[in-house]
């Protein structure tokens, strides 16, 4: 049995959207009043993100001094995964499609996120993945987790998620930053690292993935292909 174990916000939901409200909320909360600020555009933002541009520099570019740069990091520190702003997240093009081939074969299809349960659920009702995703193929964060950094947690959901799942021939993992491709390479999975989320392709080469591509689609093509490594 082949198995994908694949991230969520990312290969599957697109969080631009929701990233770039918020960094407005706490562009527009932490301004002086009259003070002259330069708003980034969504792509601009997006661009820093994508580069892992700390948040204090974003801050900076966006025309706050040092005091509210704290402020903005703290607030979108607490605002950012919270359920009003979850509605602004939508679907990569194309993930659907990759997600029913991927059924299609056979392959035993695992989604594994740094999402609480409350988010993760959320997101698979609105956008009627349940089909894809049945309970015990969802890898998430309690409700009550402490979380550390991902780079750290993710690698722990790993590893319980290959002491439960039933043993499989071949596993491959798909997914958009560092934290996936250390949990990956940690647990000796095959990663393949996709260009449609958080990190672009600079941020994911210094992490040295197996492959780097474009999307899920692209990933779930590759694998169906038989390709080897």
């Amino acid at each position: 049995m082949l198995r994908l174990i694949t991230d969520f916000d990312g290969p599957i939901m697109d969080v631009s959207e929701r990233y770039y409200r918020v960094y407005q909320l706490c562009l527009q909360k932490t301004r002086y009043p009259d003070q002259a600020v330069t708003e980034l555009s969504k792509a601009e933002f997006w661009q820093l993100k994508r580069s892992h541009t700390p948040e204090k520099e974003i801050a900076f570019k966006s025309g706050l001094n040092a005091e509210q740069a704290q402020e903005f990091t703290k607030i979108r520190k607490q605002t950012v995964h919270t359920q009003p702003y979850f509605q602004y997240d939508s679907l990569v093009p194309g993930a659907l499609d990759a997600l029913a081939k991927v059924q299609q074969a056979g392959i035993d299809l695992v989604v594994m996120t740094m999402r609480r349960v409350r988010e993760l659920d959320y997101a698979v009702n609105k956008c009627d993945l349940g089909g894809f995703f049945p309970e015990n193929r969802r890898y998430c964060l309690s409700n009550d987790y402490v979380k550390t950094r991902d780079i750290d947690d993710k690698p722990l959901l790993m590893a319980r998620a290959l002491a439960e799942l039933p043993p499989a021939s071949d596993t491959w993992m798909v997914g958009d930053t560092e934290a996936d491709i250390t949990a990956a390479k940690k647990h000796g999975v095959k990663m393949i690292a996709v260009e449609s989320g958080i990190r672009d392709r600079t941020q994911l080469e210094l992490y040295q993935p197996d492959l780097i591509v474009q999307d899920l689609r692209s990933t779930v093509d590759l694998i169906l292909s038989g390709v080897k490594f």
